[in-house]
C-alpha cells in the first residue's frame, strides 16, 4: 500500500497532521469549560430558590451559549434579586467581574450579597435609559434574561439603551438575550397583557443599534406552550422562551 504523504508537498502534510489534533481540542476545550460551569452552579453561594428554579432556567445551558470565561468583565442588566448575576460572577471567576444593574435598589440582591460576600460582582442602580455603569467597561458579555418585555412596557427609548450597549462592548463582545416567546408576528402586542415578547422584534430592534445576530438557541422552547398566557399563569408548567446572542464585530 502506498504512503499517500509521500505525494503531498510538506506543508500539506503539517496541515493534515494538525487538522486531526482539532477535534481531540475542541472537545477538551468543552470539557474544561462544563467542569468549570458546574462547579459554579454547585457553589455554597447559591441559594436553595437558586437550585429549586435550575430545572427551568438551565444555568449550564445558559453559561455555554452566552460563552462565559474566566476573566470576563460582565453587564447583567436588571439583575432583580441577583440569582443570574451571582451564577455569571462565579463563572467568571478568577480574575472577572461583574456588575449587577437594577432601575432601583435590590432589598433581595443586598440580602444574597450580605449573606454570602461576592468581591466580583458590584450592585449599582441607574435608569433603563442609561444602564450601564460609570468607570466600568468595556465589557465582553452584557446579559438581559427575562426582561427585555418589561423594558418596552417601561417606555424606554430601546433605540438609544441598544446603542448605549452596543458602545459599552468590546469588538467581539456579546450581548445576550433571553425572554418569554410570544405567538410569531405578535411585534410588541403582548408585552403588557401576557408579559411575553416576540423573537423577532427583539431582533429587529437590537441589530438596529449595530449589532449582528450570532446565534439562537432552544435550550428553553417548549413547543407545547400555546403563548396565550402569562408565564406566571401557567401553574408551574415552563413557559417558551427563546434565547438570541448578539455580537459588537
Amino acid at each position: 500500500m502506498h504512503n499517500s504523504h509521500k505525494r503531498l508537498p510538506a506543508c500539506a502534510v503539517f496541515v493534515l497532521a494538525c487538522a486531526g489534533a482539532v477535534v481531540p481540542f475542541a472537545r477538551a476545550a468543552d470539557t474544561d469549560a462544563a467542569s468549570r460551569y458546574q462547579a459554579a452552579i454547585a457553589s455554597p453561594a447559591r441559594t436553595d430558590a437558586d437550585r429549586a428554579a435550575d430545572g427551568k432556567r438551565k444555568p449550564a445551558e445558559f453559561l455555554a451559549f452566552a460563552q462565559v470565561r474566566p476573566g470576563m468583565k460582565v453587564l447583567d442588566l436588571v439583575a432583580a434579586g441577583g440569582a443570574t448575576s451571582e451564577l455569571l460572577a462565579l463563572a467568571v471567576a478568577p480574575g472577572g467581574e461583574v456588575w449587577a444593574h437594577n432601575p432601583k435598589a435590590s432589598d433581595s440582591l443586598g440580602q444574597r450579597l450580605a449573606q454570602h460576600p461576592q468581591a466580583n460582582l458590584h450592585p449599582f442602580v441607574a435608569s433603563f435609559d442609561d444602564p450601564v455603569p460609570k468607570d466600568a467597561g468595556p465589557f465582553d458579555l452584557i446579559t438581559l434574561v427575562m426582561n427585555y418585555h418589561d423594558i418596552v412596557n417601561a417606555g424606554t427609548d430601546r433605540e438609544a439603551m441598544n446603542r448605549r450597549l452596543f458602545a459599552a462592548l468590546k469588538p467581539g463582545g456579546r450581548f445576550v438575550v433571553i425572554d418569554n416567546a410570544a405567538r410569531e408576528g405578535s411585534g410588541l402586542g403582548a408585552t403588557k397583557t401576557l408579559h411575553r415578547i416576540d423573537r423577532a422584534a427583539v431582533i429587529a430592534e437590537v441589530i438596529k443599534a449595530g449589532f449582528v445576530l450570532d446565534g439562537s438557541s432552544d435550550y428553553l422552547h417548549v413547543a407545547d406552550d400555546p403563548r396565550d398566557q402569562p408565564f406566571f399563569k401557567m401553574d408551574g408548567r415552563p413557559d417558551d422562551k427563546f434565547a438570541l446572542r448578539f455580537v459588537k464585530k
